[in-house]
């Protein structure tokens, strides 16, 4: 299946291509078909199945986890927090998914540079989406669409107040990009190191137990 974001990437290339086989342009038909064909590939939306437990932190991208790591002293929130960065490569699924069950809270659109997003610097200065979503015990969790290098476009199929499932889409970068999640650091366990291969909406990357409430 292919995303509806990626219709015209497919559609355009296959109707020069088909005028150009009506020329009788041989390589050209051959050259727009073959862009179609990996355009189609590279905004393919495969079915994830979604795994029901409120208290599993599940990968928001598909990719490489480049960054595993605890993070402080960030301005948007007082404690320690676990910040997990994912490569998302030019063949990998570039559909973005809800790490968890909750509401959207905010999200805020970042202008930025254009730097190659496997540096960590990426993460300060480069073109990004932020999401914060609030879990059913008021626990925050950040997305950030990270857009690199080669990415032109970041697009967010959801709004401030939507109500997600873990797994649901929550956007796409168009092209070679990077997504990162930040948690707290408290009462959580982590199944990922770096260097680990991840798919949004399926695999586990942690545990955070809900909150009691008093």
């Amino acid at each position: 299946m292919i995303h509806k974001e990626g219709y015209p990437w497919v559609l355009y290339p296959l109707v020069f291509s088909a005028g150009s086989a009506i020329l009788k342009k041989k390589k050209i038909a051959l050259l727009g078909l073959a862009i179609s064909s990996l355009n189609a590939y590279f905004f393919r939306n495969p079915k994830r199945e979604p795994i029901f437990n409120p208290e599993l932190i599940i990968s928001p991208a598909d990719g490489k986890v480049v960054v595993c790591q605890i993070e402080e002293n960030l301005e948007w929130y007082p404690e320690p927090l676990w910040r997990i960065g994912i490569f998302m490569r030019m063949w990998d699924v570039h559909i973005n998914r809800s790490p968890i069950t909750g509401k959207i809270l905010k999200m805020s659109y970042l202008q930025g540079e254009k730097n190659p997003v496997f540096k960590d610097s990426a993460f300060q200065k480069n073109e990004k989406q932020i999401y914060l979503i609030e879990r059913e015990d008021n626990m925050p969790f950040w997305v950030i669409q990270i857009a690199g290098i080669v990415a032109r476009r970041i697009k967010s199929f959801v709004l401030p107040g939507d109500d997600l499932v873990a797994g649901d889409p929550i956007g796409i970068i168009k092209f070679s990009s990077r997504v990162e999640l930040f948690f707290p650091v408290k009462g959580a366990e982590i199944y990922v190191k770096e260097g680990h291969k991840v798919f949004a909406g399926e695999t586990v990357l942690g545990r955070l137990p809900l909150k009691k409430n008093p």
